[in-house]
């Protein structure tokens, strides 16, 4: 009788144990989805962080370069910087009336761009829009299209 008494409380004892641990280790949570973040390229520009569509109309890159040079320091001076927290994110970006191919490439910043994850990629043809996921890490990041040049945005990762 003592012998069952022990198990039953060795039992009791180690399931407590078991469960206190799981919730600590943070074994029962599920997974978190990855937050969508939306942004919208138009030409020569990301609509979300200068707050408003300039209206530039491109046939090239050759036309974002003229304007970028023009205008690109002022723009990124008045521009949102994208504040998030690390973690896992899907970047929505889509293009709304770019006539030519664009693409999507974040990188973290200064010495960052080395030790920070990134992601690129480009197929993002008039009207559609792409996923790019990545899981952030804090530090300073820039994001920005090479084939529709754009201006180097800044997004800040913070706990």
């Amino acid at each position: 009788m003592m012998n069952r008494k022990f198990t039953a409380a060795a039992g009791a004892w180690g399931l407590a144990v078991a469960l206190a641990l799981g919730s600590a280790w943070g074994a029962s949570k599920a997974p978190a989805s990855p937050r969508v973040i939306v942004l919208t390229q138009t030409g020569c520009q990301f609509l979300e962080p200068e707050k408003i569509d300039r209206g530039y109309q491109t046939k090239s890159s050759a036309d974002c370069n003229a304007i970028n040079a023009q205008s690109g320091d002022r723009r990124i001076t008045n521009s949102k910087v994208l504040e998030l927290k690390p973690g896992k994110y899907i970047f929505r970006v889509a293009n709304k009336n770019v006539p030519y191919e664009l693409g999507f490439y974040l990188r973290g910043a200064g010495i960052g761009r080395f030790t920070l994850p990134k992601v690129s990629g480009g197929g993002l043809t008039l009207g559609k829009s792409q996923d790019y996921a990545i899981t952030l890490r804090e530090g300073d990041y820039l994001y920005s299209c090479p084939l529709n040049p754009t201006p180097d945005y800044k997004l800040i990762v913070r706990r």
